[in-house]
């Protein structure tokens, strides 16, 4: 299985974007700063959201999907109830 998933920074209450073929193990990379620049600065973060896809190519276009305008307000809405609780 690929994953999309969504991670929240509890540092600066953003959100971070990505897929991955193991999901806990990715996980696990950003809290630690070993998952890239980004998240290295930004941590720690919560899973908020993931979705499955069978294919690598389904997963990345959901990733490119949730980091377009629309896509990001479409991801806003799907997880507005965890959103509010985090904040």
């Amino acid at each position: 299985m690929w994953y999309t998933y969504n991670l929240f920074s509890l540092k600066t209450k953003t959100i971070y974007t990505g897929y991955t073929d193991d999901l806990k193990r990715r996980f696990v990379e950003h809290n630690s700063g070993s998952g890239g620049a980004y998240t290295s600065h930004n941590r720690p973060f919560k899973l908020i959201h993931y979705e499955a896809f069978l294919t690598k190519k389904e997963a990345m276009n959901q990733e490119l999907f949730y980091k377009s305008g629309y896509g990001k307000e479409v991801l806003k809405n799907k997880i507005a109830i965890t959103l509010k609780d985090l904040n």
